[in-house]
């Protein structure tokens, strides 16, 4: 008996299936068999996988129909790190998973590692299939490949070997991730970015070095990864969670989260899966020819980036075929006509014979969803609920000082001046800035802040803020993307990098950058300046994302708005104000490893869904905003706000918990798998202290501050604004008055 029924599954790509596929076949079963993977002994007896075995799964098959247009000795190769990759996923299960044996799975995996060499390195000799196959794979690869490429290509394969720990931890410890948690570190330890480095071996076209970390480049990898992986979770549910009693399946995270049945939290893993390939859709059709435009791409490079897109869509429906046909997986049903044959008859006067495919497998409930929400809805107060906040809040003592401070700055700035295209005047007023209060949460999340010190974080806070609230206001009334994106680059010029001249500032957000920048770089190392510069840029990069999904009258996916809401609140910017002190003392890479990246992405979640909570009235009814979490769970969910909002409060516990979980083990852990020293383990541990009352002081001053309420919103409206129909103007020419403050950027 199958665990549920599968879903119907959207699938916009047809699959094709390569001509070499026999070919690929004998080389791969004689290459396992050479490499020693198919008479690997089981710690109780038998082997890891035997000639039958390895013929059930088929991966020929698999990456016939994933890659179906690279040549035969191309498909050979591809196929190899595929029966490569299964069998390490596979032998670590029967040699450490079952035994939970932490400290031998982590010797393992390091000497993995070894045979990924450098050029002029020589690998130690291999001592087990698993190090004998990436020995020899690695030699037959990187040769024709970039030294970019193979960086990210150590990257993904590091981080599919390494964080099969966290997965095997959370095994012993019998933990199921939260949903967020679930999904980033799946990307990691499933493997897909590994498989999209191999898409672009496969098509002969790498991603320029200079695009590959842009937001386009990175979102199509990530949504091909999160695609890949719930499919793959869907199908293997059975055998993972039932069989073997693994826990990391997103079909088990949900049922767990929702408290829900096995086919509905099946139902609601598709539905993600869908809206993560409608997302890679909308990004490929808007967000990357945008990119290569601004950056004048050579046509050949633009070639290659179209092969590299079709390659990843070819990755996605040939993936779903094989899972319909693998003895691997659960899939009953699943696959119609033997392998490799068209569906139906094909041809002129055929198509009539092809039966219409469902409105889920053509996507459309969930396109609907996204973009038919009405703005300005009176939805009313939404009061938050109780909120799990274990750690106490400390207020720094000069927090009447930086409140006058902060009022006469904002004042010098011009931030309560009026401003051309707005009808109502300026963006704020001295009345309205004050019960903003910044110099409240800066008190807050900066408690032992110097005056000085202080005074800046304010500053910062205000900064931000108002930044969030101009765009909107200037470029998003007429739709102006082009003046947006003109106004976002020249910041940069207001925050050089040798801390020397500017150009002259022509409105309030250049003058006050100029200002917070010449205070803040100036005592800074070189790097620490393009640490807080980068996170500076992250975040105005993401004001114009807001303005190109409110052009579209698009809600968001789930996944690219928990994402992207870090960036628009400021959370890289705000905390390493507090971490660039230590930039020099603390080794860079720690900052890179899961744990404090895990510590660090939950409390910005925390403080991100906390504003969504309080800001919910104030964007929706009064702004027409779709950029707020409550609404994008109402939307995915199908649920009204109240269901949503409790979503939102458990997803800030979830968070919360796992923020507490990696406090009690993972940061112990780090200290000694990297031998810290004990000045380094107080500056890390200073630094989860300071995230504490950071996330502290945002919910309390969300509760104080009366930018969120009713009465403020009200007030704060024009005065001729009808009642009981729209609490503000409508119209051509009248919704540049709706100057409301935008998300709070902590």
């Amino acid at each position: 008996m199958q665990a549920f029924t599968l879903p119907e599954f959207y699938m916009p790509y047809p699959a094709r299936i390569n001509p070499h596929m026999e070919r690929s076949r004998e080389h791969s079963a004689a290459w396992a068999r050479q490499m020693g993977m198919l008479d690997a002994p089981k710690p109780g007896g038998g082997v890891v996988w035997d000639d039958a075995e390895l013929a059930r799964m088929d991966y020929a098959l698999m990456c016939a129909y994933t890659h179906p247009d690279c040549d035969g000795p191309t498909l050979d190769l591809i196929t190899d790190w595929y029966v490569w990759v299964f069998f390490f996923d596979d032998h670590f299960l029967e040699q450490f998973k079952y035994s939970r044996d932490l400290l031998g799975a982590k010797a393992h995996l390091d000497r993995l590692e070894l045979f990924m060499t450098a050029d002029g390195q020589t690998p130690p000799e291999p001592a087990n299939p698993a190090e004998a196959g990436l020995k020899d794979l690695w030699e037959r690869t990187v040769p024709a490949m970039s030294h970019g490429w193979r960086q990210r290509f150590i990257t993904s394969t590091h981080n599919l070997m390494v964080e099969s720990m966290w997965e095997l931890d959370n095994i012993d410890r019998g933990r199921i991730a939260n949903p967020i948690e679930y999904v980033q570190m799946r990307r990691r330890v499933g493997g897909a970015p590994w498989s999209a480095n191999l898409v672009e071996y496969a098509v002969g076209a790498e991603i320029p070095d200079g695009l590959a970390g842009t937001r386009p480049m990175r979102v199509l990898s990530d949504t091909f990864s999160d695609a890949v992986h719930l499919r793959n979770d869907l199908f293997s549910y059975q055998r993972e969670v039932q069989e073997e009693g693994e826990n990391s399946n997103a079909v088990l995270v949900f049922e767990r989260f929702f408290d829900c049945p096995t086919q509905e939290a099946a139902e609601l893993v598709n539905d993600l899966l869908t809206s993560r390939l409608q997302q890679f859709e909308n990004t490929t059709l808007i967000e990357v020819p945008a990119l290569l435009a601004e950056n004048a791409v050579p046509v050949h490079e633009q070639i290659g980036v179209a092969a590299y897109v079709k390659g990843l869509q070819d990755w996605q429906s040939g993936g779903h075929e094989w899972h319909a046909r693998s003895s691997r997986y659960m899939n009953e049903g699943a696959a119609s006509g033997p392998a490799g044959v068209l569906r139906g008859p094909t041809g002129l006067g055929t198509s009539a014979a092809v039966p219409m495919p469902s409105p889920a497998r053509l996507g459309l409930r969930r396109r609907s969803q996204q973009q038919s929400h009405t703005p300005f809805q009176p939805v009313g107060h939404l009061p938050p609920p109780d909120l799990y906040m274990p750690y106490p809040i400390r207020t720094s003592p000069h927090l009447d000082a930086a409140r006058r401070h902060a009022v006469g700055w904002a004042r010098r700035m011009g931030m309560f001046d009026s401003m051309p295209g707005v009808e109502a005047g300026g963006l704020w007023d001295e009345r309205r800035f004050i019960g903003f209060d910044f110099a409240h949460c800066a008190a807050m999340i900066h408690a032992d802040a110097s005056p000085e010190q202080l005074n800046l974080s304010s500053d910062w806070l205000a900064w931000g803020t108002y930044g969030d609230d101009y765009f909107p206001v200037v470029f998003g009334v007429p739709r102006d993307l082009v003046a947006a994106k003109l106004c976002n680059d020249r910041l940069s010029a207001f925050m050089p990098l040798d801390a020397g001249t500017t150009p002259e500032p022509t409105n309030t957000i250049e003058r006050g950058l100029e200002d917070l920048w010449r205070r803040t770089a100036g005592p800074m190392s070189m790097p620490a300046r393009q640490q807080f510069r980068k996170a500076v840029e992250d975040m105005t990069e993401s004001w114009l994302w807001e303005l190109v999904n409110q052009t579209q009258h698009r809600v968001p996916d789930p996944v690219d708005y928990i994402e992207m809401r870090r960036k628009t609140f400021g959370s890289d910017m705000t905390m390493s104000l507090a971490r660039l002190a230590h930039s020099d003392t603390v080794p860079a890479e720690i900052y890179q490893t899961r744990v404090m990246r895990e510590l660090d992405t939950a409390a910005q979640d925390y403080a991100c869904f906390t504003n969504d909570l309080f800001s919910y009235q104030k964007e929706i009814e009064f702004e027409g905003e779709v950029h707020n979490l409550v609404l994008v769970v109402e939307n995915f969910l199908e649920v009204d706000r109240w269901k949503a909002r409790d979503v939102v409060a458990d997803l800030m516990t979830a968070r919360m918990q796992q923020f507490e979980h990696i406090i009690a083990t993972g940061l112990p852990a780090l200290f000694d798998d990297f031998a810290l020293d004990e000045p380094t383990r107080r500056i890390l541990t200073r630094h989860a202290d300071d995230l504490k009352e950071w996330m502290s002081g945002i919910l309390e001053w969300h509760r104080k501050c009366a930018r969120y309420t009713e009465a403020e919103l009200r007030r704060s409206r024009i005065p001729e604004a009808p009642t009981g129909f729209s609490l503000l103007p409508t119209g051509l020419g009248t919704s540049a008055v709706r100057v409301g403050a935008g998300r709070f950027r902590g």
